[in-house]
């Protein structure tokens, strides 16, 4: 197998075993990765298990001259993530990189959402997160070295009809992304987040209702395989130098996201009062206000 950006480095993706983190390993053990490939094999809604998808992917791997494991840690679980970490180390001696790409959906309108459903997503999406990059922690400290790139959501940074629980997640995982950059900058540690667009099977669970039409017929547009190039770049050393940023990949597209920056203020010497708040200040901010948009109509045109 030919060697290329990330030669001789140790990754671990999670959620794997499909889609777009299949795609991701499968790329980094081309560029010359010792990948981890780590997926519960559960249905996109979190239930069932089997590690016979991250095995596939491991064989195909292997059968095209590269070097992986499959991991059945589940992300959710701070044993779990640890028990991945541990894996990886003692496979490779070593991890260089991350990707934290596990994920779950229980799509529900928000006045029909369960506390379970709410709850199944936050602890795979966003805590999923939090446990295996806090697992890496201590020894990326140590290493002086290390990357990491998760994964966030137009869902989150944009909105979506249905889908308050991962939008609510997503949105934890942008945030989590840049208080990793900023906590662990002075070790050489480095995070990013990426919103893919790709048509995968956890995509294809949307409801195919009105308001998600238009969604649905271009994220159809999208293969996951295109999301893997930026993201092998983002965890090489060529990308050492850039972190604590929100991406977009959208097929033959990259995006660079804003993050939350004050846009318009008002002030009053005197204080506020409720009424005066309501008399100046909102119709002084009202003509900044955003639209009440989802990621289709931001997103409205054919990806190319």
């Amino acid at each position: 197998m030919s060697k290329g950006v990330m030669d001789g480095k140790v990754l671990i993706v999670t959620g794997a075993g499909r889609g777009v983190g299949a795609e991701i390993a499968k790329l980094a053990a081309r560029e010359g990765a010792r990948v981890v490939v780590n997926d519960l094999g559960v249905s996109q809604d979190g239930e069932g298990g089997s590690l016979g998808p991250a095995e596939e992917v491991v064989a195909g791997i292997r059968a095209a001259g590269g070097e992986a494991i499959a991991d059945g840690s589940n992300v959710a679980s701070w044993d779990g993530a640890h028990g991945l970490f541990a894996a990886a180390m003692k496979a490779y001696g070593d991890v260089d990189a991350i990707v934290n790409n596990a994920g779950i959906l229980r799509d529900t309108i928000f006045h029909k959402m369960s506390e379970s459903e709410w709850d199944a997503v936050l602890a795979v999406n966003l805590k999923g997160c939090f446990n295996v990059a806090r697992a890496a922690a201590p020894h990326f400290k140590a290493s002086q070295k290390g990357a990491f790139v998760h994964m966030t959501s137009t869902s989150a940074l944009v909105g979506n009809f249905g889908q308050a629980n991962y939008a609510a997640a997503k949105m934890g995982v942008a945030a989590l992304s840049k208080s990793i950059a900023l906590d662990m900058a002075k070790f050489g540690v480095r995070s990013n987040a990426i919103a893919p667009f790709a048509w995968t099977r956890m995509v294809g669970s949307i409801p195919d209702t009105p308001e998600n039409a238009e969604r649905i017929r271009v994220n159809k547009q999208m293969a996951p395989e295109k999301i893997a190039p930026f993201v092998v770049a983002l965890c090489s050393d060529q990308a050492k130098d850039v972190s604590g940023q929100v991406f977009g990949v959208r097929r033959n597209e990259i995006y660079l996201f804003s993050q939350p920056r004050p846009i318009r203020s008002v002030h009053a010497g005197e204080g506020w009062t409720p009424s005066s708040c309501i008399d100046r200040a909102l119709p002084a901010l009202s003509p900044s206000f955003h639209k009440l948009e989802r990621s289709s109509d931001v997103f409205s045109w054919d990806p190319v």
